[in-house]
Formats: structure tokens, C-alpha cells, sequence
């Protein structure tokens, strides 16, 4: 895969190549590739969870001076997810410079959320290590900070959670409960997989790196349906 193409495109070539193509290594790759000497992405992904992080945190204090800490951590969490960071890999195409095994290419892999919100970050990491904060910063800039004022213009920052239970608790006088259902992945890189219920009753499921990303995505899931239930 030419990467060189991928540099064009954001504007920031390399010094480091073998940093550059370890950021699009999956680990199921190295298990058919055994000879590669490279190692796969997900040091690099901890490493960009982080900056990423801190860059957005940064930019939302200075840029919101008088929202109290609870808007800011809401702003934060509606722009660093893995929804968000899948589709701005697919704008950038990450998922075409991706090393996966063929039984994960065929499965879809350079279309899974979560493997593109992982690349994004893991790409970021490399980023970091390789240029430094400043460029990482401008690599956030121009790629999520355009969607994170759509989401405070249009408000779409609220706490999913809070609003669920505001309305199961009028319509059906009933409080939703969480319980996660699955967690995949090493335990840097784990997926949580969360169901939210009315009673008993599953009412949608969501995903995300932490158990409380995963409730407010099956909590957003559960708001689009909760008004067909009579």
C-alpha cells in the first residue's frame, strides 16, 4: 500500500516510514504475516487516545471560558468516540491503508467502527511521535474540529443518558438499567458492548472503549426508538 498518497493528502510527510505504516498494522495481520518486524498498531492507538484527549480538552477550555466543567467534559465525549472518529477515517480513508488479515479484510474489516476509530487514533500517535504536538494539533484541527461545532450548534452534545431516563420516567414511569454484555479486546483496546433495558425489556445496544461510552451510545440508540413504544 503507498502510503506516500496518504502523506500527500494531510499535508505532512514522514521522517520516520516504519512509524508511518506500524500506525495502520492491525494485530490480526501479524498473525498471517510472522515474518513482519514491525509490530501492530495498538501501542501507537493508547498513545493517540491520549493526545487526542488532551488536544480537545485544551481547545475547549480556552475556547468555551464560561462553560462549567460538565458541558466541557459533555462536549469532549460527544467528539471523542468511536463513532465520530470512524467517520472521520472514512473521510480521510484511513480504512484503504490498513495491513489486516484476510479473514478480517473479508469480514469487512476497513468498514468495522471501531477498527477505524482505532486507526485514527493510532495514526494520530504516530503523528505525535513523529512531528511533535504542534502538528498533531493542526492534524485535529483540520480533521474533527469542523464536526465538533456542528454538535455544540446543534446541541447533539446532550448526555443521552440523562434524556433517556427523563423520558422513560414520563411515559412509563420506569428507570432504564445498563449491563454490559460483551467486552472484547485486550485490556488497553477493550469494546464494551452495553444493553439498556425498560424492565426487563432490551431496548437497544451500544459500543465504545469504556463502559460508560458504550451506555450513552445504547442510551442514543434506545431515544430513536422509545417514541414508536406505545
Amino acid at each position: 500500500m503507498d502510503l506516500k498518497n496518504l502523506e500527500e493528502k494531510i499535508g505532512l510527510e514522514f521522517k520516520n516510514k516504519d512509524l508511518l505504516k506500524t500506525a495502520f498494522i492491525h494485530r490480526s495481520y501479524l498473525n498471517e504475516h510472522p515474518k513482519e518486524k514491525l509490530p501492530h498498531n495498538e501501542r501507537l492507538e493508547f498513545l493517540g487516545d491520549s493526545v487526542l484527549g488532551f488536544i480537545i480538552s485544551d481547545y475547549l477550555f480556552k475556547q468555551f471560558p464560561k462553560d462549567p466543567e460538565g458541558d466541557l467534559t459533555n462536549y469532549r465525549s460527544s467528539i471523542v468516540n468511536a463513532r465520530i472518529l470512524s467517520k472521520v477515517s472514512k473521510e480521510l480513508g484511513l480504512g484503504d491503508y490498513l495491513f489486516l488479515s484476510k479473514g478480517e479484510e473479508s469480514t469487512g474489516g476497513r468498514e468495522r467502527q471501531y477498527i477505524l476509530a482505532n486507526t485514527y487514533e493510532s495514526f494520530l500517535g504516530a503523528i505525535y511521535l513523529d512531528s511533535g504536538v504542534m502538528e498533531s494539533e493542526k492534524f485535529i484541527h483540520s480533521t474533527l474540529i469542523g464536526h465538533l461545532h456542528d454538535i455544540i450548534k446543534n446541541k447533539l452534545y446532550k448526555d443521552y443518558k440523562s434524556q433517556l431516563q427523563e423520558n422513560s420516567q414520563s411515559k412509563f414511569n420506569v428507570t432504564p438499567n445498563y449491563k454490559v454484555l460483551s467486552e472484547k479486546g485486550p485490556d488497553h483496546t477493550k469494546i464494551f458492548e452495553t444493553g439498556v433495558y425498560l424492565d426487563k425489556k432490551l431496548l437497544a445496544k451500544g459500543s465504545g472503549k469504556s463502559k460508560q461510552s458504550s451506555e450513552q451510545e445504547a442510551a442514543k440508540s434506545a431515544l430513536e426508538k422509545i417514541e414508536d413504544i406505545k
